[in-house]
């Protein structure tokens, strides 16, 4: 009989906790934090199940939030500001900032080129799309070079993110900007080098957050806060594990990357600093956005940091 309570109080507790899916914009080494969250159990020490879905690109992810199939959503804060202009009565909101660099890399398709700016001029790079945080902060570096992006080369910007890697390894173009493991593949296969750290070119950029409507955040500030305590323990995770116990950690979520290579992505992202301490998304990282938007001729007009941004859920979870 005791045995019996045992396993009807543990299959309770399971059935207890609150379903809700997370919908995010790629699945790659540069969010280690979170899926250190899953492999941890720290959702569920929240009370928490989360489906993760591969939403395949800011826009889509954008719109599984707004149509109310993903109660939360994980992409560049620029959707957001998107949305904002155009006026939505039930924006998303940014309520905990994940990495504070880009977490792409040039890719060039000459094994032995020793790299500077200016090679760039005249070649065709594989880019992101227009409005995406990829092609903007490409743009934003480029220019800081003195550059012209509209001039001094030529960026395709027509092929389906996720998909460049494998036009680049096709022949297409003489470079490619590409996030892990997607950088490192193509390394490995011998069809390119990489040349370039954009997260390191452009300096501390909030390149993405969690989001969801005002209106859900509004009705459910407990399920926001149990979602932010744990991604707040996969923070605090990274900053206290090495490279190597960090990818043994997130293997799971990788079982297509062998482990040496796994050590590889993380050490890359965990040398140039990629992730915050705490979620926290400051104001001064919304203004750098925001000019980084308006260089790119992608902002209408600049969003109050105060409609779009709640630091309530970050502030409380580190002090927990």
């Amino acid at each position: 009989m005791v045995m019996m309570t045992l396993l009807l109080t543990g299959c309770k507790g399971r059935g207890d906790l609150i379903e809700i899916t997370l919908n995010e914009v790629a699945h790659s080494i540069f969010y280690a934090p979170m899926y250190v969250a899953f492999e941890e159990g720290y959702f569920e020490e929240e009370g928490l199940k989360v489906n993760l879905v591969n939403g395949l690109g800011a826009n889509k992810t954008m719109t599984s939030v707004l149509s109310g199939e993903s109660e939360i959503g994980f992409m560049g804060a620029e959707a957001s500001i998107y949305v904002y202009n155009q006026g939505a009565e039930d924006y998303v909101v940014n309520f905990a900032q994940l990495t504070q660099r880009a977490g792409n890399f040039l890719v060039s398709r000459d094994m032995a080129e020793d790299f500077k700016w200016e090679n760039i001029k005249g070649k065709t790079v594989l880019g992101g799309r227009k409005g995406g945080m990829p092609q903007m902060v490409f743009e934003y570096i480029l220019k800081k070079q003195g550059i012209d992006p509209q001039k001094d080369l030529n960026i395709i910007q027509n092929i389906d993110f996720g998909l460049t890697s494998q036009a680049f390894a096709s022949g297409q173009g003489d470079y490619t900007i590409e996030f892990e493991p997607a950088a490192t593949a193509l390394e490995l296969e011998g069809v390119g080098k990489v040349v370039a750290s954009l997260g390191v070119e452009s300096g501390m950029v909030p390149y993405t957050a969690f989001s969801a409507r005002k209106s859900y955040i509004e009705k459910n500030p407990d399920v926001i806060q149990k979602f932010t305590n744990a991604i707040q323990k996969g923070m605090e995770f990274v900053q206290n594990h090495t490279p190597e116990e960090i990818a043994k950690a997130i293997a799971p979520k990788f079982k297509e990357t062998d482990i040496k290579t796994l050590i590889l992505l993380v050490t890359r992202y965990y040398e140039q600093d990629t992730w915050k301490d705490n979620l926290i998304f400051e104001e001064a990282s919304l203004n750098l956005l925001q000019d980084i938007l308006y260089e790119a001729g992608e902002l209408e007009k600049r969003v109050p940091y105060e409609d779009i941004v709640n630091t309530e859920f970050a502030q409380k979870a580190i002090k927990k």
